[in-house]
């Protein structure tokens, strides 16, 4: 495996912001879609809210919340529920 140079990674992406912010060049994006709700991915693992409240590191009261409409995932929260659903291998693994 190469060794990486992390100041010379640091450099080139500040040469790229600048030429971003110069209009020098366009950065990639990338539109990232809302995951299911926490309530159709627990379901579809076949899980209690108990169950998928602790696989996922939040209590059982946030996860009611999400499932009843009261309060939304944001943040990481809403990140893992994206890559629970798309590979729920990783968070059962995890339980194994």
């Amino acid at each position: 495996m190469a060794e990486r140079d992390i100041g010379t990674e640091i450099l080139e992406g500040i040469r790229e912001i600048k030429a971003h912010k110069a209009g020098k060049v366009k950065l990639h994006t990338r539109e990232l879609k809302d995951p299911s709700s926490a309530q159709d991915i627990r379901k579809k693992l076949g899980l209690s809210q108990e169950a998928f409240a602790g696989l996922i590191g939040v209590s059982i009261r946030t996860l009611q919340d999400w499932e009843q409409g009261r309060r939304k995932p944001t943040g990481p929260a809403k990140a893992l529920l994206r890559i629970v659903e798309k590979h729920p291998e990783v968070l059962l693994d995890e339980a194994s």
